[in-house]
């Protein structure tokens, strides 16, 4: 059988297609030999790939969720991200990204609202040779105090996302909520996955980043906060030593940018350092 589907695969016009595809089945083939999978389990796989397309949509992507608690997508990053000791590690980008989140101008406040404590947040984008990079474009999102993100609200909320574009010294800044541990979610058919194979669903507090800056490699990454409960059981696997992050907690004074807040607030600092594009 497995010869007979290697085969059907001949004339495919694609080499990397039929590359992925000759691989694919020959590992899934032999998945199924090694555990002697029965008809039953087959019937269960089917329905539960079907209940995660169903409960996918423009909000949602519970493929991308099972591909994280999989550990495909870290497995995935650590493959194609460029290997740059000096440079930012990558982790994963996780459900919630979003094309059209709002521009923040430098120093502004991408929380819009969220619920949390004031965090300020700042450091300086720079590439592995030193050089800042100006006008890199710094995307950046991440859950409220109740650890939700504004798309698993109503779908005209849009808060705790935003975009800015660095300094031509590289620098930014910007205000939003200190991040805080939560739950992925669990409702769907990975949640079922999760609970039934004895695993938990939470994530450690991180806020994402996203930085573009032209010739460079697109940087994916997030910052974790130090101390966190759940740095050794992320439900994505995606905690590198090198992003966890202090916050520094303040309760009156004047903070970086000259304001004064009127409660308690957090800062954390993290320089994000980005690999040039190979030329040929």
């Amino acid at each position: 059988m497995t010869e007979k589907v290697l085969a059907s695969f001949a004339d495919t016009a694609d080499p990397r297609l039929r590359e992925l595809m000759l691989s694919l089945v020959r590992h899934l083939h032999a998945f199924a030999r090694d555990v002697r999978l029965t008809e039953g389990e087959w019937e269960t796989a089917i329905e539960f790939l079907t209940r995660a397309g169903h409960i996918t949509d423009d909000r949602r992507q519970e493929f991308i969720l099972l591909s994280d608690v999989l550990g495909l997508s870290m497995l995935t990053v650590a493959i194609n991200e460029p290997k740059e000791p000096a440079a930012t590690e990558a982790t994963v980008f996780g459900p919630f990204y979003v094309d059209d989140a709002p521009e923040v101008p430098l120093g502004g406040d991408i929380a819009r609202g969220a619920v949390g404590t004031p965090c300020y947040v700042s450091g300086q984008v720079r590439s592995v040779d030193g050089n800042p990079l100006g006008g890199a474009f710094l995307h950046v999102w991440g859950a409220d105090d109740d650890g939700f993100y504004d798309v698993q609200y109503s779908a005209d909320h849009s808060a705790g996302r935003g975009w800015l574009r660095t300094a031509p010294d590289g620098s930014y800044q910007f205000w939003t909520v200190l991040p805080t541990p939560y739950p992925i979610p669990h409702d769907g058919p990975v949640g079922d996955l999760l609970a039934a194979t004895g695993r938990g669903p939470m994530r450690p507090a991180h806020l994402h980043f996203k930085v573009v800056a032209p010739e460079h490699h697109t940087l994916i990454t997030h910052i974790f906060v130090a101390g966190d409960p759940h740095l050794d059981d992320d439900a994505v696997f995606g905690v590198k030593d090198s992003l966890v992050v202090e916050a520094a907690h303040h309760t009156a004074g004047q903070a970086p940018d000259g304001t004064r807040p009127e409660d308690a607030w957090a800062q954390m600092t993290f320089d994000l350092v980005l690999v040039p594009e190979p030329t040929s």
